[in-house]
């Protein structure tokens, strides 16, 4: 979901309310958030077609990254939350994924996961603190970035892993359109 075109129609309006806890997250605020995020992984180093991924349950910080990547031109994998740490490791290597996003509920697990996962640069725990240069807060970690589009923004997407055949998930890369940026993809 890009929010580009609904922060301004509706800014104040929910973009989503969390059934389990009754938050409720603007348009306004989602597009905020997701922005910041976008300006870090730029700062991280993440270019367009860069690889990141998320493993969380379902929570208030899940679209805010699928809409961060999204709006820089990223491919991200939503990895299944019940995975364990050797599954979920295998995803991120296949992935080629840069920085993982994770929770404090699933922490564990992703702490021992990137255990073996070199290319890993940046574990970002999106509900809770950092505890190392590795291993980091959101709120932290995107703290001062602007609220603001990136000056290169354009249209990622998610890489889907499938059940595969050999009993080991397959990525589904779909490739991007050269041209197609989020500002004039009709999304907004």
């Amino acid at each position: 979901m890009y929010t580009g075109k609904h922060v301004n129609l509706r800014p104040l309006q929910p973009a989503f309310i969390m059934a389990s806890t009754g938050e409720v997250v603007t348009y306004r605020e989602l597009d905020a958030r997701s922005n910041r995020l976008a300006h870090l992984f730029r700062k991280c180093g993440l270019k367009r077609l860069d690889h990141f991924s998320i493993f969380m349950e379902n929570n208030s910080r899940y679209l805010e990254a699928c809409d961060a990547g999204e709006r820089a031109g990223l491919y991200y994998t939503c990895v299944n939350s019940y995975l364990t740490a050797s599954e979920l490791a295998y995803i991120l290597v296949n992935s080629e994924s840069r920085i993982l996003i994770t929770s404090k509920a699933k922490l564990d697990v992703a702490r021992e996961a990137i255990k073996t996962c070199p290319k890993i640069e940046l574990c970002i725990v999106a509900d809770g603190g950092g505890e190392s240069d590795r291993i980091v807060g959101l709120a932290d970690a995107t703290k001062g970035l602007p609220v603001t589009p990136i000056a290169d923004e354009s249209l990622g997407t998610a890489m889907l892993y499938s059940s595969g055949t050999t009993g080991r998930p397959k990525g589904i890369l779909r490739p991007l359109p050269a041209m197609m940026k989020a500002g004039c993809s009709g999304r907004r």
